[in-house]
């Protein structure tokens, strides 16, 4: 068997509970996938959005749903060595990509050089989202998975002071009929780097200026690095306590909230109140 039959069994066999179970769970629960959709699937060049690519290919092989797929990657501003080292694991793992370049690096790093990364999201989201109107897609396919959405829910608690979480799929407000859908939604990094390194495969990080200069020595700068620390320590009190996390925004108690914000609307308990007075 040759490597990328290995790779693509190790995805429906070895981790089969781990990373398939959940990736098409997600993909039933919240329809992430329709019959005659056009699918983008963003690879970055990491370990995530090379695992989506995979699972996308395996579920439309093995099944019951037909849909197009396409595989983009959108280069930022990469150096030569993470254009080189994407473009080998693409031809190791069988995904015939499409580049297109922009410059987003540059622009977010002139514009906000202490803290770009925020620029940065917004750019590229707005880069992908006018590429997949390009390409006839109504569906782009991104590789967040489960750690990202808790993590996500947390640093909104802590630095935005609001509870709000990273949603399976969203609607575009200024691409009209486009939907971005995450279909690692239930799956956890840790079988991700399992599965990367049962394979041996090296994928890159992200590859902007700023993050490198993080990785040399300033990476307490980072506020979801301090996240992913406390919820290590957490689960040493309560191995269960990232599912809790996750549960939590299914099970939110409406009797027992303040105040809540409906379509940019607040609404406070009290109204209830005064309503059964």
């Amino acid at each position: 068997m040759d490597r990328q039959k290995e790779i693509e069994r190790s995805i429906i066999k070895t981790y089969r509970k781990e990373i398939w179970t959940k990736f098409t769970k997600a993909v039933t629960d919240y329809k992430l996938i329709n019959e005659n959709d056009s699918i983008m699937v963003c690879i970055s060049g990491g370990k995530d959005s090379f695992l989506l690519a995979k699972c996308i290919q395996e579920i439309k092989r093995h099944g019951r749903i037909h849909f197009n797929d396409k595989y983009v990657v959108m280069d930022p501003g990469y150096s030569t060595k993470h254009i080189k080292k994407i473009k080998e694991n693409a031809t190791i793992l069988g995904v015939e990509v499409e580049f297109f370049k922009t410059d987003i690096f540059a622009i977010s790093n002139t514009l906000n050089e202490k803290s770009p990364c925020y620029l940065c999201a917004r750019m590229r989201r707005g880069y992908l989202y006018s590429k997949a109107k390009e390409l006839g897609c109504n569906k782009i396919a991104l590789g967040h998975h489960f750690n990202d959405v808790i993590e996500t829910t947390l640093l909104s608690m802590f630095y935005g002071a609001e509870f709000k979480t990273m949603l399976p799929k969203i609607k575009s407000d200024n691409f009209e009929g486009v939907e971005l859908i995450r279909p690692l939604y239930y799956v956890k990094e840790n079988n991700i780097m399992s599965w990367a390194k049962y394979n041996g495969l090296e994928f890159i990080n992200c590859a902007c200026r700023f993050t490198e200069k993080i990785a040399i020595g300033h990476e307490e700068d980072s506020k979801r690095k301090e996240i992913k620390e406390l919820i290590k320590d957490l689960k040493k009190i309560n191995p269960t306590i990232d599912d809790n996390i996750f549960k939590s925004a299914e099970n939110v108690n409406m009797d027992a909230i303040i105040a809540y914000r409906k379509e940019g609307i607040l609404h406070s308990y009290l109204e209830k109140w005064e309503e059964d007075e």
